[in-house]
């Protein structure tokens, strides 16, 4: 069975969806909507897609696939994945899943209602390192979870004039934020790692709103989140503590730390290290290399490489008819945004919400 998909974005599809799509036997990319046509040109060109559009509408209604690939500004996530939806297409969606717990519920409640295979990427799952953290933590080599410290922090929006003008990632309006860009993988993964948040206290603000266009000077103003930091207590008793930050003016780097009763786990961004230390004995190297970054085409880093192993059971689970089996499904991504929604809700009200 080849599977036919089509893509509505051309940015970071360039450079995880598409490439990964390419590896697997019998997917083929048939169009490429993006909000200007000369992108969505070029990508094609580079890719080799044949149709490329500046109306992802017209795209869905000139093109009947079996998947469509969501890869947009957070505000177009709803009505671009129920449109996808109803034409009868499943669907993989970008993260964070929407602008709210309404519209994801929404998303959620029409995908089962179709019997549509549904997706957030949440590419992380796949990541080899992350994978052995469920499994150690699974099999008790830290003993009972108490305590994760989480803490992402870079220079990527610390000049004032890092960014251009009216850039989506810096819009509230438009879903942007690092609550929405980065928060959300980080809760996913504390979900997956150990189980559902039971409430939550947050900090969500924006450090450095006067802002400049990068080319031109022109003075704007940035509304989205750049700076968060939340407490979530978690159902089963651990506590997790996160800290994100894209305006510091030297990058920190992302780097986890996990505390059991019985040992403790490391894991650093910077060099994909992953160190276990159980009680009595000192730190071991116990990471696992990802074997998909040795396929050709596919870019540097955790991101674009695990979206491979994401793609292949996506496309998978279509082909075969079946549910995911691994990855965050849309109800995933409806508890996460839940979590986001609450983490904003603690920071306006300032006080701890629970779930």
């Amino acid at each position: 069975m080849t599977i036919n998909v089509a893509v509505i974005g051309s940015s970071f599809a360039k450079e995880a969806q598409l490439p990964a799509f390419r590896t697997i036997d019998d997917v083929n990319v048939v169009a490429i909507a993006s909000a200007h046509l000369e992108n969505a040109k070029r990508v094609a060109e580079q890719f080799g897609v044949p149709n490329a559009y500046d109306d992802w509408r017209q795209m869905l209604d000139r093109h009947p696939v079996d998947l469509v690939s969501v890869v947009t500004p957070t505000v177009t996530h709803a009505p671009m994945t129920l449109a996808a939806l109803e034409a009868g297409a499943h669907v993989v969606c970008e993260k964070p899943m929407a602008m709210n717990d309404d519209e994801a519920r929404t998303m959620l409640d029409t995908a089962e209602r179709l019997g549509r295979v549904h997706m957030i990427d949440h590419e992380l799952r796949f990541n080899p390192n992350r994978r052995k953290i469920r499994q150690l933590i699974d099999d008790g080599a830290i003993g009972d979870v108490r305590h994760i410290n989480i803490v992402n922090i870079s220079s990527t929006w610390g000049d004032p004039a890092s960014r251009p003008k009216d850039d989506w990632w810096s819009l509230d309006s438009m879903g942007g934020g690092r609550l929405g860009a980065n928060g959300s993988h980080q809760i996913d993964l504390l979900r997956w790692w150990l189980g559902d948040v039971g409430a939550v206290s947050g900090q969500v603000a924006t450090m450095v709103p006067d802002r400049r266009d990068k080319t031109t000077g022109e003075a704007w103003t940035a509304t989205g989140d750049d700076q968060v930091s939340f407490t979530a207590e978690m159902e089963h008793g651990a506590l997790a503590s996160v800290f994100l930050s894209g305006v510091a003016r030297h990058n920190g780097g992302n780097f986890v730390q996990i505390f059991g009763s019985e040992g403790t786990i490391t894991l650093s961004n910077a060099d994909e290290k992953l160190m276990l230390a159980r009680a009595g004995e000192d730190f071991q190297d116990v990471s696992v290399r990802d074997p998909n970054a040795d396929l050709p085409g596919i870019g540097k880093g955790i991101w674009n490489v695990s979206f491979v192993a994401l793609a292949e059971e996506l496309t998978g689970a279509i082909r075969e008819k079946r549910p995911l089996r691994e990855g965050a499904t849309f109800a995933d991504g409806y508890q996460c945004q839940r979590v986001m929604d609450a983490i904003r809700q603690s920071w306006h009200e300032r006080r701890w919400v629970n779930l």
